[in-house]
């Protein structure tokens, strides 16, 4: 029997989930070959560690998302309980604002005002009469109700609120996780970012030990080649009809012949790969413009030598009205018993863009001084920062302005390259939830194609 051949562009949590879902759907013989640019496998999951004390932190992807609540599966807490991992629930509700706690309505109308605390129970009503949890869970579906017809962005919503206290509260509570700004996304995504707040449509959780266990744990399963420190350089079709993958590794550049080929990047990576022969350039072309609408993310990690923010900041994590709206993450909190203090800010949008140009120490200093005053004292107990800067990262506009069907999304050019699929989270939500439904469908694509075609 016909051995088939199958190669993955990207060793992150595309590429790896792709190939452990092709693995447990195949039904007929093939090879995978994963090419990873890098040194390590896992993209966007880093779990990183300090030299002092030996403290864990999340240098990249911050949390998972459960939909559990909504609906009765949920395919990626499925997989992680598969791999034998244990999670830690994630919880904060807290938005921190004029260097005060704003926990529920009541400390919105103390501390903003009545009119503030009206115009947001106003606004929260209209959200979940727009957005229902089943709704959300769906989202991604592009003949579900999630479209604007008019394309409005995001901000001209923002501008119908009637209390400007408002408005600053919503956008210090969604700028983080929205990774952009609001005149650069669309309304619903706007709003599903405010309602990913609420347990009704989603819970958090982070993999007790370090996110980075989950693609750790995927590529100890996968049966796969792995090219290492194999930067593709081109894609295309070669005499026989098969795709060919140009790579290069240390200098040395390499050509191999598979039947199937993955595209499992970033969309801002795409354009480093030369997609050989007209039709399939142009197709690439228009593919990476549709999403093109890159977001932000710039991670400040510091480790204090205690944890002086925990009486008056018990939850895992809070919105913090500095650098635009970030995320001001209890790392420690991510392991039930750590004798480590850790603090991550999560700055996102474009004061993310423009503060990576800064260096290392200039960052750490500025996350220090955005602690509000009643913390302003922890500087103090300073010991060590680090710094991961995610430019383009993620998308703004995740499925693009208009989302097409699932065929076309992971199959650019399928006239002259049926064979030729894509994977990511820009096709999805920007989520790892998105990049495993991206991943299953095209694993569950290719191997029935196979079958197909081997006629088994």
């Amino acid at each position: 029997m016909h051995t088939w051949k199958v190669g993955i562009i990207g060793g992150g949590p595309g590429g790896l989930m792709t190939a452990y879902s092709l693995q447990k759907c195949a039904t007929v013989p093939y090879t995978t070959t994963i090419f990873e640019a890098g040194t390590r496998l896992g993209g966007k999951i880093l779990t990183n560690r300090f030299s002092h004390a030996g403290a864990n932190y999340e240098a990249g992807a911050a949390e998972l998302y459960d939909y559990s609540p909504v609906v009765d599966e949920d395919a990626l807490r499925e997989l992680v309980e598969e791999l034998g991992l244990s999670v830690t629930p994630m919880r904060g509700s807290a938005v921190i604002m004029n260097h005060r706690v704003l926990s529920n309505l009541e400390d919105i109308r103390d501390h903003i005002g009545a009119g503030a605390c009206g115009a947001l129970s106003a606004f929260d009503r209209s959200a979940k009469d727009r957005i229902s949890p089943h709704e959300f869970y769906n989202s991604d579906d592009p003949t579900g109700a999630d479209a604007d017809p008019t394309n409005r962005r995001f901000d001209t919503l923002l501008a119908e609120l009637p209390e400007p206290g408002t408005r600053h509260y919503i956008q210090n509570m969604i700028h983080s996780d929205l990774a952009t700004e609001p005149e650069k996304t669309s309304i619903v995504y706007g709003l599903h970012n405010y309602l990913m707040n609420d347990p009704s449509y989603m819970q958090l959780y982070s993999i007790a030990g370090g996110n980075e266990l989950l693609p750790r744990e995927l590529a100890a399963r996968v049966r796969a080649t792995k090219h290492m420190e194999h930067a593709v350089t081109a894609v295309g079709k070669g005499e026989d009809g098969k795709l060919v993958v140009t790579s290069t590794h240390h200098g040395h550049e390499r050509h191999d012949e598979f039947d199937f080929v993955v595209v499992a990047l970033p969309n801002n990576y795409l354009p480093s790969i030369t997609y050989q022969g007209g039709r399939l350039a142009a197709a690439l072309k228009e593919h990476y413009a549709h999403y093109d609408h890159p977001a932000h993310y710039l991670r400040i990690t510091i480790l204090f030598d205690r944890t002086f923010w925990r009486d008056a900041l018990p939850d895992s994590y809070w919105m913090l009205d500095r650098f635009g709206g970030c995320c001001l993450y209890d790392e420690s909190s991510r392991e039930p018993g750590a004798t480590h203090s850790v603090l991550g800010w999560l700055v996102g949008g474009e004061a993310a863009r423009e503060m990576s140009e800064l260096s290392d120490e200039q960052l750490i200093e500025a996350a220090l001084d955005s602690l509000p005053e009643f913390l302003s004292h922890g500087r103090r107990f300073y010991i060590e920062g680090r710094i991961h800067r995610w430019v383009g990262a993620v998308n703004a506009l995740p499925g693009g302005v208009i989302k097409r069907s699932l065929d076309r999304r992971h199959r650019p050019e399928p006239v002259e390259h049926p064979n030729l699929f894509f994977v990511g989270d820009y096709l999805f939500d920007s989520t790892l939830n998105g990049v495993l439904d991206s991943a299953g469908y095209v694993a569950e694509w290719v191997a029935a194609r196979m079958t197909e075609t081997s006629g088994a």
